[in-house]
């Protein structure tokens, strides 16, 4: 292990381009061989740098580079971020040509467009996608319209599909549950939904069937049993607290949940979030940046306000573009013992602080329904003592938070900064302030985002969304103490979301760029709704069958595609309209007719309707879907739109087993 650890510790140091030749063997036992021998072609692919130099959970002291880690005022874009984006716009390029011409935008040639401003990057579209929080439901729904828009995913590019649009877009986020779904996905080196919902032999990765408080299948090559689960996850985070670090609950959270989402030996605890920027696909900008969002929070407060701080973290930094913090810290540094801006010179600087599970779940600390959930589990008699005496600590003293101590912005920007004379920055689920939709990456003015696809897997009413999302970052954005140069379209209120129906169908939001205060993105707002399957299981549902995994995904994939374009044949036309609305305003084009025909259809044209509306028992967007409640179809029938993707979300092997 020490020379593991030193290994690491020694690629750990190296700069972003020597990524490109460095791969770090993981531990060589018998058992990781066992594992790294099964793999199979079309398996969820293993990360190649799980770069704590610890070589497990715990961070661990290093010595400072020369160039010393420093926090930086919040009045750019990093200089990391800066160096990346021109490569990753470069390579959008080739993806979104084929992308919108494949989208067939009628009388409009979008191969000549593109080839028109290819070498002009404020011209090209900017594209985000969000996913909302909620779980597993926005897990899973998000990963469908994830695969939607994945050219890897099979058939994505036929007739209907949206395939391409995740390989042009330059930024994604998650929180909470749908940062759980971009969490695995860059964890597990860029996979795709499809080859994670397949797994592997062997690997626990989205293997719902059992929850987190009872461990992966006994069956399976990492663990026996519940026992070994968590002893494996209590030692872990006993390393932790050895190494001189306090723990909270989230580091208990946060190992739970890699051992579903990490496709390595005991969920990866040597993975850390900064390694995604070392990964070969980052550096080389083939995919795009992530984003995970977090809100703070003191221990003992029991609400997470509209003007509450909001922290980003991304794979160079954390930190916050409000202008209370205004500041962000290296993220490969965190835990480092920073004040006033700087580590001290006879200070040493610690790595391994930010390990991915830890920061999914920072992201997602939902620990008010925790101990609710472990009743009535398998789970080993003298565990669950161990678990309900933590749990009930923390209840008592309110401290359900992600403690981030020592506080990168100790003693930094103290006339504003709210956490600057507390020793730890304690951090919660990110859609505690209302705002379930991390859109607060891509609003940034210095990112210059275009168009958000905004997925929205929230619980508002009966456990679909309606609209609370957005209208909370659209307040946020009118509030002067708080929103520091952002601008976001109007939305209406949550009542008209539910009486318009534009909670069940994609909407477009912003559409007039010129009658809007600031800069803002177009949002496309993609909320869940029934299409194949009511997919509005609740947020603390701890399993899930791989049949109504399978179909909640499928019904994610079908938000995505309006049902293939069952329920209309031009809606990929109008998302490729919506891509490219903000550069035809920027480089002067003429909107081609078929795109003010998407708008007069997409655009929400300012009508409201603010009665209170009935019941909200959503009907099944498709015509002849027979699944119920469970996930479970009625009967052999299947909906027009399953039927001609031949459910495309899949490899053919699966199809047989999806339609039962």
């Amino acid at each position: 292990m020490k020379v593991l650890g030193s290994v690491l510790a020694s690629v750990a140091a190296l700069s972003v381009a020597d990524a490109y030749s460095v791969v770090v063997p993981r531990d060589a036992s018998p058992k990781m061989q066992l594992v790294d021998s099964l793999a199979v072609a079309g398996a969820a692919v293993e990360r190649a740098l799980p770069n704590s130099p610890s070589g497990g959970y715990a961070p661990m002291e290093v010595s400072c580079p020369a160039d010393r880690p420093t926090i930086r005022a919040a009045s750019s874009l990093s200089p990391n971020e800066t160096a990346w984006l021109p490569i990753r716009r470069n390579n959008t390029i080739a993806p979104m040509r084929e992308f919108l011409s494949r989208m067939n935008i009628s009388g409009f040639d979008a191969t000549s467009y593109i080839n028109g401003i290819q070498n002009n990057a404020s011209a090209l579209p900017n594209i985000g996608i969000a996913a909302s929080g909620g779980g597993y439901r926005a897990l899973m729904n998000g990963a469908g319209f994830l695969a939607a828009a994945d050219n890897r995913t099979i058939n994505s590019t036929g007739a209907g599909g949206i395939g391409g649009l995740l390989q042009s877009a330059t930024y994604v986020a998650g929180l909470s549950g749908g940062g759980w779904l971009m969490g695995s996905i860059y964890s597990n080196n860029f996979t795709s939904v499809q080859d994670l919902r397949d797994g592997s032999k062997g690997s626990s990765v989205w293997q719902f069937g059992k929850s987190i408080f009872e461990g992966p299948d006994s069956d399976g090559i990492q663990l026996v049993s519940t026992t070994d689960y968590w002893t494996t996850i209590l030692h872990e985070v006993n390393q932790k607290r050895d190494a001189g670090f306090n723990a909270s609950i989230t580091d208990y959270w946060g190992r739970a949940l890699s051992f579903q989402l990490v496709n390595a030996t005991d969920g990866g605890p040597a993975y850390t979030f900064s390694s995604i920027a070392l990964q070969p696909n980052f550096v080389s900008g083939e995919i795009p940046m992530p984003f995970l969002v977090s809100d703070g929070r003191a221990p003992g407060t029991q609400i997470v306000s509209l003007n509450s701080t909001v922290f980003e973290f991304n794979p160079f930094e954390l930190g916050s573009w409000d202008p209370t913090t205004y500041a962000f810290a290296p993220l490969r540094y965190v835990g480092s013992n920073f004040s006033a801006g700087v580590v001290p010179e006879d200070g040493n600087c610690v790595e391994g602080f930010d390990q991915i599970g830890y920061v999914m779940g920072t992201s997602s600390t939902l620990f008010n329904q925790f101990l609710l959930q472990i009743n009535g589990t398998s789970i080993p008699g003298f565990i669950e003592d161990a678990l309900t005496a933590i749990l009930t600590d923390i209840g008592e003293d309110q401290n359900d938070v992600a403690q981030w101590q020592p506080n990168p912005f100790y003693n930094y920007n103290n006339d504003t900064n709210r956490n600057s004379i507390s020793q730890q920055l304690t951090l919660t689920d990110g859609g505690e302030d209302g705002q379930n939709i991390p859109l607060y990456p891509l609003i940034q003015p210095q990112r210059k985002v275009d168009v958000i696809f905004a997925v929205d897997s929230s619980a508002d009413i009966n456990n679909w969304p309606n609209g609370t999302s957005l209208v909370a970052t659209y307040e946020r954005s009118l509030n002067n103490t708080i929103e520091n140069g952002t601008a976001f379209p109007s939305v209406p209120d949550q009542n008209t979301f539910v009486n318009l129906g534009l909670n069940t169908r994609p909407t477009f939001f912003g559409c007039d760029a010129s009658n809007i205060t600031g800069t803002a993105p177009l949002i496309v707002y993609i909320p869940n709704a029934p299409y194949n399957t009511q997919s509005n299981v609740s947020t603390f549902t701890m399993s899930y069958s791989d049949d109504q995994r399978n179909s909640i995904i499928e019904n994610g994939y079908n938000v995505g595609t309006m049902g293939n374009g069952t329920l209309d044949s031009e809606w990929p036309a109008c998302v490729a309209c919506a891509v490219l609305s903000r550069s035809f305003t920027r480089t002067g084009t003429a909107v081609p007719s078929a795109c003010n025909d998407c708008f007069n259809r997409y655009c929400w044209n300012g009508t409201t309707n603010s009665t209170t509306p009935n019941t909200y028992y959503p009907d099944y967007r498709l015509t002849n879907s027979t699944a119920d409640a469970s996930g479970k179809k009625k009967n052999a029938a299947t909906s027009t739109a399953t039927a001609g993707l031949g459910f495309s979300l899949f490899a053919a092997v699966s199809v047989a087993a999806l339609l039962i």
